[in-house]
């Protein structure tokens, strides 16, 4: 009997002149795992035996259908091993008219091929050697086929983008949203990344039509065109910029549009939210417009919308705008108006100051105690002084802001505060005269110093942002968040503040909360504070001007209010935290606050970054990296009313389920652009949840970790999930409905039914007189609440369809006339529950029900909570 051994040699011996035998003898193997290590010698022993084994590869594949599929086949395996084998044996080569049929066969193969089949045969049959005519032709088959993607790869393999039409070839492929295979198909192409991104800005045109483009591809009807919306191309447009480092120049559309929307912005937060000085708003708009006729247009139309004549008159003169440009009544107003507004703005900015005064937070230094350092010989009285043994030292950086430009901010001044003075940085000049003189390491060095000295104290507010657009100006200072010793941020005690906000009464409720706009003396309404200045406020008893936060921090010299503003910025954190160390008990803190504040130096190996994977930050607001092993450590599991986030707002969905499972959301609206979630994220320390494009963006505008990108092609549910596994949020049934819905208020006013039901008949006998009506109870969240009025059509203390709402303390109104005829009929009902901050009305009902069944997978229960929630 013959052994398996002289079995196989003699399939070996029967197949060395038969390519299809060879085959039946490796498929034997290849179902075999444990016979790998043969098949590769069966393979190569089979080729050496064969009398033209590149014939005999392409007469398997096409007797073969296994290698069509994705995944490693024995025909990838064969032809990869072929590849090998040829480097040993280079005689094997083909050429002439032989190679030349060998190729045309190939390519045939090539039409049906996965594309790991692509390098190997391409490497074997020598395709780029081919008639270049014929390997177009080959191609553009594939592409009147509809196989768009196959027909691109093909073209990068055999490098033939130079003779092809970009336009043609991109087009489908965005459409298709395979935006990773356009920039490899242009990626070593200079000429035609500047062709892409021209072409691109031209579908940016106000009249251009996108389904136009559309329509001259075939098999894209189920794509939707109109995903490439301006918006988003503009997103592309400004991605390809940063990746190839092309000249704007190329894209005056998208930078127009980009500049207006700037522009708009400006106007919003000037004239809307009055949060920036006429001097900065009026620095601003002068370099978004510049020279440019066609934003100076437009900064007349928004000029006319939101000012006077007087103000539009000016603006003309400054941008020295022709008279066929201005409309008629401001060319009238230009001349006779304009030295007058002039004092009178002037007279409205100092009456505006003696207020702010009152009102506001005051540097309790003398001038003289501020020095602006901007040369090294001014830097020695800085370096004595802050290096001091025990010192404790208040950080504060400000930079020009981004409007949502690709890159972390560059800083322009970092301000330095010990007891009773305060060191203003001039970094660009220190740097520049650094590198003038050869003394670059300087000023990294005093900064290391500062920042790894364990007996200096450093104070900050969000310091993982400050450090990061640190390292960002200094290449040297990389890393330096791991070298920090004895960091306090105050961001931390501010989330710890936030969190004991509610004072209780009895008799009423009293919510110690800020109301949604505040009046000055002077009677004019500004935004409630946030960020340091509420704890400024909260500590302090003052709020901080911010006025002066979005200055032109580059621009020089520096103003006498930014520096003002500046060096109270830093100031202020000597304050603050002297006075909760001196009693952290008034303010719900613990007594061993300042053990507990200090961090400690971080021993932690960094992680290897991935493109595909995502920082998740721990709740204090560190980072949770991975290990050097492949699967990184999961963070800590917290609560959700531990976790922060701001959705933006094309996930308006995701944050409603979050927010349904306790968790606290702020959501952007509709209108909004995508870089406010930056700039919520870094006020008040959430984590930014977006998709897609914006997500490099906003990366890059806050700390590592502190935005994650949520899979845009699932439902709410499945994101809400993916959300809480990846930052191990451990949701409880006390959790579901402990926020209100509609404002996010975690606090509610528990009423019995019978309470309740006096209210809505007093208010349907329009008796009702909103104080009086607020019934006395201990706050409690809902945990079961299902079911919620509606909101009211009517405004809060008119008259809805049942009558008055019902107000509580505070001026908040009870939408008692929300409720439904019925509902206080339903025998099984004890309680409702009412939002103490916009007066939302919910009972028990079934929506609680069909949540938890939702989210049961994730959802950990006590032993209290073992029990059947009977819900209507």
């Amino acid at each position: 009997m013959e052994t398996s051994r002289s079995l196989q040699t003699r399939w070996w011996e029967l197949s060395g002149q038969d390519p299809l035998l060879l085959l039946k003898t490796l498929q034997l193997l290849w179902t075999k795992k444990e016979m790998k290590k043969q098949l590769k010698e069966e393979i190569r022993r089979g080729f050496a035996g064969l009398e033209d084994p590149l014939a005999g590869l392409l007469d398997m594949l096409e007797s073969s259908s296994d290698w069509k599929g994705k995944g490693h086949s024995l025909g990838y395996y064969i032809s990869s091993e072929l590849q090998l084998w040829m480097k040993e044996h280079p005689a094997v080569q083909q050429s002439g008219t032989k190679l030349k049929k060998l190729q045309a066969r190939a390519f045939r193969i090539l039409e049906q091929c996965p594309a790991n089949l692509l390098d190997p045969l391409i490497s074997i049959y020598q395709l780029h050697t081919a008639d270049r005519n014929y390997l177009l032709g080959h191609v553009s088959h594939l592409y009147h086929r509809g196989d768009y993607k196959e027909a691109a790869i093909l073209s990068i393999k055999l490098k033939l983008q130079p003779d092809q039409d970009v336009e043609k070839m991109c087009a489908p492929l965005l459409f298709q949203d395979k935006i990773n295979l356009v920039e490899d198909y242009v990626g070593e192409h200079p000429e035609l990344q500047c062709r892409l991104i021209q072409i691109l800005d031209t579908w940016c045109e106000p009249d251009f039509n996108i389904r136009d483009v559309a329509r001259q591809y075939q098999g894209l009807s189920r794509y939707k065109p109109d995903k490439l919306n301006r918006k988003m191309l503009s997103k592309l447009i400004f991605r390809l910029l940063d990746r190839f480092n092309v000249d704007p120049a190329l894209c005056p559309n998208v930078i127009n549009q980009r500049h207006l929307r700037t522009l708009n912005y400006l106007f919003y937060k000037r004239f809307v939210e009055k949060t920036m000085t006429q001097e900065n708003w009026a620095d601003h708009v002068q370099s978004t417009v510049g020279e440019n006729r066609w934003l100076q247009g437009h900064l007349m139309e928004l000029l006319l919308r939101h000012c006077d004549l007087s103000t539009a008159a000016r603006w003309a003169q400054r941008c020295n705008l022709p008279e066929e440009m201005l409309p008629s009544e401001v060319a009238d107003e230009l001349q006779k108006l304009e030295m007058q507004e002039r004092v009178e703005e002037t007279t409205k900015e100092e009456n505006y100051k003696e207020v702010k005064k009152k009102d506001y937070y005051q540097l309790p230094i003398p001038r003289a105690n501020i020095h602006l350092l901007q040369n090294w010989d001014e830097m020695m009285q800085c370096w004595e002084k802050v290096l001091k043994p025990g010192q404790v030292v208040g950080i504060d950086m400000e930079w020009r802001p981004s409007f949502g430009m690709v890159g972390k901010p560059r800083v322009s001044l970092l301000q330095l505060a010990v007891r009773d003075e305060v060191f203003l940085l001039d970094l660009p000049r220190l740097l520049e005269q650094a590198e003038l003189k050869d003394e670059k390491e300087k000023l990294p060095h005093f900064i290391q110093m500062l920042y790894s000295n364990a007996a200096i104290t450093k104070l900050g507010y969000g310091m993982s942002g400050d450090l990061s657009s640190l390292a960002a100006t200094c290449s040297a200072l990389k890393g330096m968040d791991k070298q920090s010793q004895s960091v306090v941020d105050l961001l931390t005690i501010d989330k710890l503040l936030q969190k004991s906000s509610i004072d209780w009464k009895k008799g009423g409720l009293r919510v110690d909360v800020l109301p949604p706009e505040q009046s000055c003396e002077d009677g004019e309404l500004r935004q409630p504070e946030k960020g340091l200045s509420l704890l400024v406020q909260h500590v302090l008893g003052k709020p901080l001007d911010k006025t002066e936060q979005m200055s032109n921090w580059e621009k020089r010299p520096l103003r006498e209010e930014q520096i003002l503003y500046a060096a109270s910025d830093a100031y202020c954190l000597l304050e603050v935290y002297e006075k909760l160390c001196k009693d952290p008990e008034s303010f719900g803190l613990s007594s061993d606050l300042t053990e507990s504040l200090v961090r400690k130096p971080s021993v932690k190996p960094r992680a290897k970054k991935h493109l595909n994977k995502q920082e998740v930050p721990s709740p204090s607001g560190q980072q949770c990296k991975g290990s050097d092993r492949e699967t990184p450590r999961p963070p800590a599991p917290i609560s959700p009313k531990e976790f922060s986030v701001v959705c933006d707002n094309m996930l308006q969905g995701l944050g409603r389920y979050l927010r349904c499972l306790g968790v606290d959301v702020r959501m952007l609206e509709n209108e909004d652009d995508h870089r406010k979630a930056a700039e919520i994220a870094r006020q008040e320390g959430r984590v930014i949840l977006t998709s897609g494009l914006p997500f490099q963006t906003l990366q890059s505008q806050v700390g590592e970790g502190r935005c994650f990108s949520v899979n845009c092609s699932g439902k709410a549910k499945e994101q809400a999930l993916q959300v809480l596994r990846h930052f191990n949020v451990r949701v409880t049934l006390a959790d579901i409905f402990s926020r209100c819905q509609v404002c996010n208020c975690d606090k509610y006013l528990k009423v019995p039914k019978e309470r309740m039901r006096q209210l809505v008949e007093g208010s349907r006998r329009s008796m009702g007189d909103g104080s009086s009506g607020c019934p006395t109870s201990d706050q409690e969240p809902p945990g079961r609440t299902c079911s919620a009025a509606q909101p009211s059509s009517t405004a809060p203390g008119s008259t809805g369809p049942w009558g008055a709402d019902v107000g509580l303390v505070g001026s908040t109104a009870l939408q008692v006339a929300a409720i439904p005829p019925g509902v206080l009929d339903k025998a099984e009902l004890t309680d409702f529950y009412c939002c103490t901050r916009c007066g939302k009305v919910f009972w028990e009902g079934s929506h609680f029900g069909r949540v938890v069944s939702q989210f049961q997978d994730i959802l950990v229960t006590t032993g209290d909570e073992q029990r059947i929630y009977e819900l209507n």
